[in-house]
C-alpha cells in the first residue's frame, strides 16, 4: 500500500486490535513471523502478509449477510387474505459485522393495488365549526363513494373533540355546565364541553356514520386553541376501540379552524403530570384523563402514529396551513390540506391528500443502535441512484422502488453481544428486521496457550505473541521490568537521533512503556502515536463523527473530510419537487450551496430572478392544453409535465401569496397564468381559457389624439405665457405705487414750472465823492 499504512503505524499488541484498525488489516499468527523489533509487523495488509511470507496463517475476517426470510412482494390487496400481502422483501436478514467493514443489501418496496384502507373522521365540534357540521351530513356517503374507486375494501369512523373541561380553556361556572353558550346572542344553546369522544368504531356500514354525524351538536370553549392533540393520541392508540385493522392502511383525518394546544400548555389549568401515550377512552368512550394529563407533545404524538402506521391527515383553514405545515416537519407521515371554511372540499381533499401518501414511500428505522452507521441509497422510478436519500417520490400505485441499505459498525460491544433493529416504510404494517452480530474475535485466541515455554514461562502464547505476565517485558517474556542497557535503549528510538520514546514514555527491556496523558491514550512502539492530536470541528475531536488515530480522523459511515464534520447524506438536500437543490445548486455536506444567481433557501427552491421557471411552466401549457410549443409531442410532453395539474378560468385570481404570477405573449395577445408548488412535489397551474387581448387603435384615432395633442399644448402654453405677463405687469404697478407714496413735495407748487423774471444780488464797493459805499444796485 503506498503512502501511510494504517495497519503498521497502529500499533496493535494482539489480534483483536489489529482488526478494529482498518477493515483491510490482517494478522499473522505465525509463530516465527516477522522482526524480534517490532510486533507491529504481524498486523498488516493482507497482501503485504502473503508476500512476507505468512500464507496459511492470517485471521482476516469480513462482514457477512444472510437473508432468512425473503417472501415475494405482492401485486394486490384485496383479492387475497390480506395478513399474506407483502409489501417490503425482504423481511429479515442476519448480518455479522466486523467494525469498519461495510457490507450492503437490497430492500424493495411496492404499494400493492386495492390494498384495504381504514378512515377515522375526527371533527372539530366548538361553536365555530356550526356551518362545517351542516354540510358533512352526507359525508359517509359520498365519501365512500369516492374511495371505493381507489379500493373495494374501505372502512369509515368518526370521533370529534372540543378541549379539556377546566378552566381556563371552558366555560366552568355552574351556569354554564349544561350549555356552554347561555347568554351568547349568535347561538344561544350548544352542548358542554368535552376533550375527546369516540362515536363511531370503524365499519363499512357508511350509514351509520351519517346517522352519528346528524347527532352531532357544537359545543363552546373559552380559549381560541382546541384539545385537537388530546383527541389524536387517543385514536392513535386506542385500537382496540377504534377498530384500526393489522393489514390496512391507517387514515386519520384531522379537521379544525384553529391552532391546537401543546404539551406544557396544561400549566395554565394545574395539570403538570406529562402525559403517558396511553388509552384513557372510559366505558362511554370519552377521553377520562382529560383533566389529570397534559396536552401531548409532537414527539409523542409522532411516535405514536408511527408506532400504529397511521397516516395523518391535516385539514385546516388556510389561515392556519403554515403553522400545520411546520408540524408535518415534526411529526413524519404526516401530510397537511387547506379546507374550506364550511368543509364543503373535504371529500376532494380527503382524496387528494390520499393519493399523495400513497405516491411516496419513504424508509425509517426503528431502535437502531448507536455503534451502528447506516446509510441509503434509493433508486426511483427514474432508474437513477440518489445517494443519501431513503424515500421515493411521484409513484403510481404497483410500481416498485428499490434501496441500498448499507451497514457499518463502528466499534466492538462486549462479547457475545447482538442487536436487532428494524426498517419500515412510513405509515406500512410491513417491515424488515435486521439482527446484528459482531466479529470482534480471532480464532487463533482460542488456542491461547498460559505459561507457554514459547514465552519463556512467564506468559500465554496466542496469535504467535507473547501476553507476558505482570513483571516481564520482551517479545518472549525474557525481561523484568527495570533491565535496561544500551542495546536496549537503542531499540527504543524510532530513528537515529530522536529521543527515547518519542519523548511520551520510559525505554524498559528494549520496550517503550508510553507515559498516560489526561488529553487521552499515548501509544505506538516508540510512542509516536496518540488518540487526541487530531483536526477537530468546533472544539470537537474529529467533529464528534469519527476516531482519532495516530493524528488522522477516522470518519464513521456518512462522513468525510479531514476532521469529519462532512455529511454525505443527502434527504435534507431534497427540494419538494424530488430535485437535488431544485436544480440549481449542488449538495455539500448536507446543504444545499446554490449555482444558480438569484437562487436561495434550504434547498434553492426559491428563485425569483430565475429566467427558466415561467418558461418551463409555459412549454407544458402550450402541449398540454394547445398541443403545440418545442414540447408537442405527446409521448415528450407526457414525460415532462407528468407533474403539472392544470387547471384554465376564466377569470384569474392572484390572491394566494405562494403563487407565482406568470405571462407570455401569444399573437399580439398575452397569456397570463399562476402556479403553484404543492407538498406532494406536483405543480397546480391555473390558466386563462383565451388570451387576454387589446383591439389595435384605428389610424384616424392616432391622427386625431395627435392633433388634439398639439392644440391642447398650444393653449396650456398661451395660458402660462398669459400668466406670466399677468403678474408682470401687476408686479411693475405695484412698484410704481410704492415710489409714488415716497414723494415728498407741496401739492400746490409744481417743480418743475420756473418763473419768468428772476432777480440776481450782486455785491460791489465803489468810491464817491471820497466816500467809500458798500451795497447793491438793482
Amino acid at each position: 500500500a503506498e503512502g501511510l499504512n494504517l495497519c503498521t503505524s497502529g500499533s496493535a499488541t494482539s489480534c483483536e486490535e489489529c482488526l478494529l484498525i482498518h477493515p483491510k488489516c490482517a494478522w499473522c499468527s505465525k509463530e516465527d513471523f516477522g522482526s524480534t523489533k517490532s510486533i507491529t509487523s504481524r498486523c498488516d495488509f493482507l497482501q503485504n502478509l502473503i508476500a512476507n511470507g505468512c500464507a496459511g496463517a492470517i485471521e482476516n475476517p469480513s462482514s457477512s449477510i444472510s437473508v432468512v426470510k425473503n417472501v415475494p412482494l405482492s401485486s394486490k390487496g384485496s383479492g387475497q387474505s390480506h395478513l399474506d400481502v407483502t409489501q417490503i422483501t425482504p423481511q429479515k436478514v442476519a448480518l455479522n459485522l466486523r467494525p469498519g467493514d461495510q457490507t450492503s443489501f437490497r430492500v424493495q418496496v411496492r404499494q400493492v393495488e386495492d390494498y384495504p384502507v381504514d378512515l377515522y373522521y375526527l371533527m372539530d365540534l366548538s361553536l365555530s365549526m356550526n356551518d362545517d357540521l351542516d354540510n358533512i351530513r352526507n359525508l359517509g356517503t359520498k365519501l365512500a363513494e369516492e374511495m371505493r374507486k381507489l379500493t373495494s375494501n374501505f372502512r369509515l369512523g368518526f370521533g370529534s373533540f372540543v378541549d379539556k373541561n377546566i378552566s381556563p380553556f371552558s366555560y366552568t361556572a355552574p351556569r354554564y355546565q349544561n350549555n356552554p353558550c347561555i347568554g351568547y346572542k349568535l347561538f344561544p344553546s350548544c352542548v358542554p364541553s368535552f376533550g375527546f369522544r369516540h362515536l363511531l368504531s370503524l365499519t363499512d356500514k357508511v350509514d351509520r356514520f351519517n346517522e352519528e354525524v346528524q347527532k352531532q351538536k357544537v359545543s363552546r370553549n373559552r380559549d381560541a386553541p382546541e384539545g385537537g392533540f388530546d383527541a389524536i393520541l387517543q385514536a392513535a392508540v386506542c385500537k382496540e376501540k377504534i377498530g384500526w385493522r393489522k393489514e390496512a392502511s391507517h387514515l386519520l383525518v384531522f379537521t379544525t379552524d384553529d391552532v391546537p394546544h401543546i404539551a406544557l400548555d396544561g400549566k395554565l389549568g394545574g395539570l403538570v403530570q406529562p402525559h403517558d401515550g396511553q388509552c384513557h377512552l372510559n366505558e362511554a368512550n370519552e377521553y377520562s384523563a382529560s383533566s389529570q394529563l397534559d396536552y401531548p407533545s409532537l414527539a409523542l404524538l409522532g411516535e405514536k402514529l408511527a408506532e400504529n402506521n397511521i397516516h395523518l391527515i391535516f385539514a385546516v383553514t388556510k389561515s392556519h396551513y403554515i403553522l400545520y405545515k411546520n408540524f408535518t416537519t415534526l411529526i413524519p407521515g404526516t401530510t397537511v390540506e387547506i379546507l374550506h371554511k364550511d368543509s364543503k372540499n373535504i371529500i376532494e381533499l380527503i382524496v387528494k391528500a390520499y393519493n399523495s401518501i400513497r405516491s411516496k414511500v419513504e424508509l425509517t428505522v426503528w431502535d437502531s443502535p448507536e455503534d451502528i452507521g447506516l446509510t441509503f441509497t434509493a433508486t426511483c422510478q427514474d432508474g437513477l441512484s440518489y445517494p443519501g436519500l431513503r424515500k421515493c417520490g411521484d409513484l403510481k400505485i404497483g410500481d416498485t422502488v428499490s434501496f441500498e441499505v448499507a451497514v457499518e459498525a463502528r466499534s466492538c460491544p462486549a462479547e457475545d453481544t447482538s442487536h436487532t433493529f428494524t426498517i419500515k416504510p412510513a405509515g406500512f404494517r410491513d417491515t424488515l428486521e435486521v439482527a446484528v452480530t459482531y466479529s470482534c474475535l480471532c480464532g487463533c485466541s482460542g488456542r491461547a496457550a498460559p505459561a507457554s515455554g514459547k514465552c519463556s514461562g512467564n506468559g500465554t502464547y496466542a496469535c504467535g505473541l507473547c501476553e507476558c505476565d505482570p513483571g516481564y517485558l520482551g517479545a518472549r517474556c525474557e525481561c523484568e521490568e527495570g533491565a535496561g542497557g544500551a542495546l536496549h535503549q537503542a531499540l527504543c528510538r524510532e530513528a537515529e537521533g530522536k529521543p527515547l520514546c518519542s519523548g511520551r514514555g520510559e525505554c524498559s527491556c528494549n520496550q517503550c512503556l508510553c507515559y498516560e496523558s489526561e488529553f487521552g491514550n499515548i501509544y505506538g512502539p516508540f510512542c509516536e502515536c496518540d488518540d487526541f492530536s487530531c483536526a477537530r470541528y468546533k472544539g470537537v475531536l474529529c467533529s464528534g463523527h469519527g476516531e482519532c488515530h495516530c493524528g488522522e480522523c477516522k470518519c464513521h459511515a456518512g462522513y468525510i473530510g479531514d476532521n469529519c464534520n462532512c455529511s454525505t447524506e443527502m434527504d435534507s438536500c431534497v427540494s419538494s419537487d424530488g430535485q437535488m437543490c431544485s436544480g440549481r445548486g449542488a449538495c455539500v455536506c448536507g446543504k444545499c450551496q446554490c449555482t444558480e444567481p438569484g437562487a436561495f433557501g434550504e434547498t434553492c427552491e426559491k428563485c425569483p430572478t430565475c429566467p427558466g421557471v415561467c418558461s418551463t411552466k409555459r412549454d407544458c401549457i402550450e402541449c398540454k392544453l394547445f398541443n403545440s410549443g418545442r414540447l408537442a409531442d405527446n409521448q415528450t410532453c407526457q414525460k415532462h409535465c407528468k407533474d403539472e395539474i392544470i387547471t384554465t378560468v376564466d377569470v384569474l385570481e392572484t390572491e394566494d401569496p405562494n403563487a407565482i404570477l406568470c405571462a407570455y405573449p401569444v399573437n399580439n395577445c398575452v397569456m397570463k397564468f399562476t402556479y403553484l408548488e404543492l407538498p406532494s412535489g406536483k405543480s397546480n397551474l391555473t390558466v386563462l381559457k383565451e388570451p387576454a387581448c387589446s383591439s389595435a387603435p384605428s389610424a384616424v384615432t392616432i391622427v386625431l389624439a395627435v392633433i388634439g395633442s398639439v392644440v391642447l399644448i398650444g393653449i396650456i402654453l398661451l395660458a402660462l405665457w398669459k400668466l406670466l405677463v399677468t403678474i408682470h405687469d401687476r408686479r411693475e404697478f405695484d412698484r410704481f405705487q410704492s415710489e409714488r407714496s415716497r414723494a415728498r413735495y407741496e401739492m400746490a407748487s409744481n417743480p418743475l414750472y420756473r418763473k419768468p423774471i428772476s432777480t440776481h444780488n450782486v455785491e460791489f464797493t465803489f468810491n464817491k465823492l471820497n466816500k467809500s459805499y458798500n451795497g447793491t444796485v438793482d
